[in-house]
């Protein structure tokens, strides 16, 4: 079998869009045996998650649109304000603690922090 050589061109090129792709958004957390994801509701991840060991809540000013088939159409000139909360869930020292931000009430954004503590 004859080795295959990369041309330095194709092996730079191939680098260079490793290194420049985005990162993966992994918006998913498991609840024991569920699956909380991205756009699932405020209450159905305390019902599979429980509590949160702790809750932040701010409003933010955003122009009103609406998807019109996966496609976002803004309308009108002024802002309404959108509830958002930040869950935080402390699973312990042998597991890594979950930050769940909710916009207007669903899951926008899942991310892994640290490892979790003891909390006595």
């Amino acid at each position: 079998m004859i080795p295959m050589r990369l041309n330095p061109i194709v092996l730079a090129g191939l680098l260079m869009a490793v290194a420049l792709a985005p990162a993966a958004r992994a918006d998913a957390m498991r609840c024991g045996q569920n699956l909380v994801r991205d756009g699932d509701p405020q209450s159905k991840v305390l019902a599979l998650c429980g509590e949160p060991s702790g809750v932040q809540r701010r409003t933010v000013l955003r122009r009103p649109y609406f998807d019109l088939q996966g496609r976002f159409v803004y309308f009108g000139d002024g802002l309404v304000e959108v509830p958002v909360e930040i869950w935080t869930y402390n699973l312990g020292p042998q597991k890594l603690i979950r930050r769940v931000r909710f916009v207007d009430g669903i899951v926008d954004a899942i991310e892994t922090l640290g490892h979790g503590y003891r909390e006595y």
